[in-house]
């Protein structure tokens, strides 16, 4: 009888144990999860291979902040920051001063995070030699005027190669885009004619060629079109084994792109105080002629201030710890001393200081 009662009483413990773990899971389980602040961004495909992996790293940081970027172009961007449904944008093109007289949110502060190169990137099945293009043949051939890949422009840069005599499809965005914006301008600086008839903008009227929305759309154009040439940013073509083109910069050396190439063309800019600045077809021997910037635009005076604070933090976490991750994906890290003049402009914004 007192073995049958220990027993009895050993059981009662046991399930008094486990109703009591049980009611402190239920208590854990129904206590609510942390709140997360929402971040919502959106532009540039050109930084989204990069930004893919800022927010990822970021929430490591900040587990209470949560950032959804949606790569709809530079175009898109800029429209959707202006009119203040997202909580900033991202731009491979600077705003032009009208289009910042016309934001409904008012003055957005250009941000530089990275740099990278657009490629001139093809399809030359049975071509395995390296392809050089002038400044003058690459223009020629978004213009029209150069229709064949055995143009004697084409064979003269390319002594001792066999170019086939198909047709050049020339693919470019159809969308708003910052890759765009980098492409024309520097086509803008190299010819004249390009620059009268057709000029720089984030979307142009194009003179020739299919067009394609984001640098996905432009890549999967190339891949399956025989003898196409596109422009597209580096991480893009790497991604999708496409081959590019060096380009002849204004040295007069034919570059290959590379993020090297693209810091080596930044070292000359001339950054103004507002940080809206060009590095297309810079003066030295190894620059990358088709470097260029991608800022994020940040409203200055955001609608909700909490956000807008966040905003700034990510910002500065970018210019610091984000900066290591360019490398791995062909992307420049921006000059130290870009990133010091850049930390001290975000250190005065509104919503990271809370002054009016």
């Amino acid at each position: 009888m007192g073995e049958r009662m220990n027993r009895i009483a050993r059981a009662g413990l046991v399930l008094t144990l486990v109703a009591s773990v049980a009611s402190c899971s239920k208590k854990e389980d129904s206590a609510p999860a942390q709140a997360k602040i929402q971040i919502n961004g959106a532009g540039s495909t050109f930084v989204f291979p990069i930004m893919s992996k800022w927010t990822a790293e970021y929430t490591n940081v900040k587990p209470d902040v949560q950032i959804n970027y949606q790569p709809i172009g530079s175009g898109g961007g800029i429209r959707q920051t202006s009119e203040g449904t997202v909580d900033f944008g991202g731009s491979d093109g600077p705003m032009s001063d009208s289009m910042i007289a016309q934001s409904k949110v008012g003055p957005i502060l250009h941000v530089p995070v990275v740099m990278g190169a657009t490629v001139a990137a093809y399809n030359l099945p049975g071509y395995t030699g390296e392809l050089r293009l002038t400044p003058s043949v690459l223009a020629n051939i978004f213009m029209g005027t150069i229709k064949k890949w055995n143009d004697p422009a084409i064979v003269r840069a390319n002594p001792g190669q066999r170019l086939p005599a198909t047709d050049i499809a020339v693919v470019h965005r159809s969308d708003g885009s910052g890759t765009t914006y980098i492409f024309t301008d520097y086509l803008s600086k190299i010819s004249p004619a390009w620059k009268t008839k057709v000029g720089k903008n984030t979307s142009v009227e194009w003179p020739t060629g299919i067009g394609a929305k984001g640098n996905d759309g432009v890549a999967g154009m190339i891949r399956q079109t025989p003898g196409a040439l596109g422009y597209i940013e580096m991480t893009y073509a790497d991604q999708n084994n496409i081959p590019y083109a060096s380009i002849q910069n204004s040295s007069g050396a034919f570059i290959r792109p590379t993020p090297e190439g693209v810091t080596a063309a930044a070292a000359s800019a001339q950054v103004p105080d507002d940080f809206r600045y060009s590095i297309t077809n810079p003066p030295g021997k190894d620059a990358y002629p088709i470097s260029g910037t991608v800022w994020l635009l940040i409203p200055r005076n955001p609608r909700d201030k909490e956000k807008g604070k966040v905003v700034v933090e990510f910002a500065s976490w970018i210019l610091t710890s984000g900066q290591e991750f360019a490398p791995a994906l062909h992307y420049s890290k921006l000059p130290p001393s870009l990133v010091t003049r850049v930390q001290q402009a975000l250190s005065q914004a509104p919503p990271a200081t809370g002054t009016p």
